[in-house]
C-alpha cells in the first residue's frame, strides 16, 4: 500500500514516517497531553504504537493517521479511523490526540470532522464511535461540535485497566451516517 495521505484545508492526515517518532514521544512525555490517557510512554512505547497504526493501516486502508500541519509540515499528533478493541469491538471509532501546543486551534476538529468525512465515503457503517473518560470536558466537547451524541447505556470499564485506576471508567459517544453521505 502506498502513501496514504488526505487533505484537511491547514492539515494534512497521513501515513506515518519515521521523523514522527520523536515528536510523537514528546507528546507521550507530556503529563497534560496523557492526563486522560494513562501513564507517560516511553520513546519505545510510542515507537511501538506507531508500528501498530502502521500494520492497521496495511489490511483495512485506515488507521490513526499522523497528522501534520500544512503550512510548514510541523507534526501535530494523530487522528483517524480505527476498529474498535473491546468491549466495543465491531464499531469503527475515531480518535485523536494533539501536541499540547496544537491545542486550542481548532486542528483537532479540522482533523476529526475529515476524517468522519472519509469513512462516510469509504466504509460501509451506518454509525462511528467515539470513547474518553468522563472527566476529558475538551475531547467530550469536540466529540458533541462534531455532531456526535453520548449513548447512555454505553457507558463501560475500561478492561485494560485495573479496578482503582481513576481512568477506567469510559464512556462512549456515536454519530450516525448523515443521510447524505
Amino acid at each position: 500500500m502506498g502513501e496514504f495521505r488526505l487533505d484537511a484545508g491547514r492539515l494534512i492526515l497521513r501515513s506515518w514516517r519515521d521523523g514522527d517518532i520523536e515528536p510523537f514521544a514528546a507528546m507521550g512525555r507530556d503529563p497534560e497531553v496523557m492526563r486522560y490517557l494513562g501513564r507517560l510512554a516511553t520513546r519505545a512505547e510510542a515507537e511501538a504504537a506507531i508500528g501498530r497504526m502502521v500494520e492497521r493501516q496495511q489490511p483495512c486502508g485506515h488507521c490513526f493517521w499522523a497528522v501534520e500541519r500544512k503550512a510548514d509540515g510541523m507534526f501535530l499528533g494523530f487522528c483517524g479511523l480505527l476498529p474498535a478493541k473491546p468491549p466495543i469491538a465491531g464499531e469503527i471509532e475515531i480518535g485523536w490526540r494533539l501536541a499540547r501546543h496544537a491545542w486550542g486551534q481548532g486542528y483537532a476538529r479540522d482533523a476529526a470532522a475529515r476524517s468522519l468525512d472519509w469513512g462516510w465515503a469509504n466504509l460501509s457503517v451506518d454509525h462511528i464511535v467515539a470513547i474518553t473518560v468522563p472527566a476529558n470536558s475538551r475531547s467530550r466537547g469536540l466529540m458533541q461540535r462534531l455532531g456526535m451524541h453520548r449513548v447512555e447505556d454505553g457507558d463501560f470499564d475500561h478492561p485494560e485497566l485495573g479496578l482503582s485506576d481513576p481512568l477506567r471508567r469510559h464512556i462512549l459517544y456515536r454519530i450516525e451516517r448523515p443521510a447524505n453521505a
